[in-house]
């Protein structure tokens, strides 16, 4: 038994994304079904629709950002009821047996990777996973995250399932907080989340952006300073002074400026994953004061689940614009522009009220 889900989606990379059906799993007795609410729009969507990154798989069905209702839920999930407000984030899945699946750490997935939400393998149904842009989703049990947060707050809720994470999973693991100074670098979608959270944290967070006319919103995000990167003067100041600086760009640039600003034993996180490789770094910058440049993904669901009953704890959610379905093209093309604060997020009613 199957049930067909409506949903918008891209049957190649060059033709617009558009009206598709197709069918969800039944309930097995672990999963959990989802009325989608809202599905936040990242920059990964355009990326793999329009086959940017290798491997895109179509018909594709973006969206990993989700909220929504528990509509039904299996005969042996204990974790949630009909009703209840749920979120599903980047992925559905994981071998959950190996070093990183018994540590919490899902996305690490040493033996099959992850399962992505979209366009990875369906071991249910054969073929590949769809998203979130569509009126509702099947997810196994541990795969599903409490959503604590007020209903009227739901839309800017969603993009904290991947914009969230992503920033908060290496905030958490070097340890910003008090007495730590943080820079954000990039205040888009992935930064102005890393600035909230950095300074819910209790951290003295610096932001830098390549636009002054960004310095205000800045502020009000929470940045204590901030920076304009292409400012000699202003970024010599900040020199062997952070203790970690969370790099959220996604356009290849010189490392070299961020990390001479670290403090002996500081590290500099990529979280942006560039269309093309970034210069390589000097290895002096890092050799004289022991300095590290790290990545991050996501986070594990355990952690998934903790940064959003922080962002609750602590009155968070994304800056979000909130569109119609079958406005999703004009959202991509003002995306490649950066004409978004910060975030699209896609208001699933539109789509159900679609013939």
């Amino acid at each position: 038994m199957t049930t067909q889900a409506k949903a918008y989606a891209a049957q190649s990379a060059t033709t617009p994304l558009a009206p598709f059906t197709f069918e969800r799993r039944d309930l097995l007795p672990d999963d959990v079904s989802i009325d989608i609410l809202f599905c936040g729009v990242c920059h990964s969507d355009l990326h793999t629709v329009r086959s940017e990154w290798d491997g895109t798989l179509f018909p594709s069905v973006p969206g990993h950002e989700i909220v929504g209702r528990v509509s039904a839920v299996g005969g042996d999930v204990t974790k949630f009821a009909v009703g209840d407000l749920v979120g599903v984030g980047c992925m559905v899945d994981s071998c959950g047996h190996c070093p990183s699946c018994d540590a919490g750490e899902e996305q690490y997935c040493e033996t099959t990777g992850f399962v992505g939400t979209y366009n990875g393998p369906d071991a249910h149904l054969g073929g590949h996973t769809f998203g979130g842009y569509s009126d509702h989703i099947v997810v196994k049990e541990g795969f599903v995250l409490k959503v604590s947060h007020d209903e009227k707050d739901l839309a800017a809720v969603a993009p904290l399932l991947c914009a969230g994470i992503t920033t908060y999973s290496p905030l958490r693991h070097w340890n910003a907080g008090p007495g730590k100074k943080v820079g954000v670098v990039g205040i888009g979608g992935l930064g102005h989340m890393g600035i909230k959270i950095a300074a819910a944290m209790g951290a003295h967070v610096v932001a830098f952006t390549t636009s002054a006319s960004k310095i205000e919103d800045a502020r009000k995000l929470g940045a204590h300073e901030v920076v304009v990167s292409r400012n000699a003067e202003e970024m010599a100041a900040h020199a062997n002074s952070f203790d970690f600086i969370l790099n959220t760009v996604a356009a290849s640039h010189n490392l070299d400026d961020f990390t001479a600003l670290l403090k002996r034993d500081g590290t500099l996180t990529l979280v942006g994953v560039p269309e093309h490789e970034h210069p390589s770094p000097s290895v002096m910058n890092l050799v004289f004061k022991r300095r590290s440049i790290a990545g991050s993904l996501i986070g594990g669901i355990a952690e998934t689940q903790e940064m959003l009953d922080f962002c609750h704890q602590h009155g968070l959610t994304a800056d979000i614009e909130t569109i119609r379905m079958d406005e999703i093209e004009t959202a991509y093309d003002r995306m490649v522009k950066s004409d978004v604060k910060y975030r699209f997020v896609i208001d699933m009613a539109s789509l159900k009220q679609e013939g």
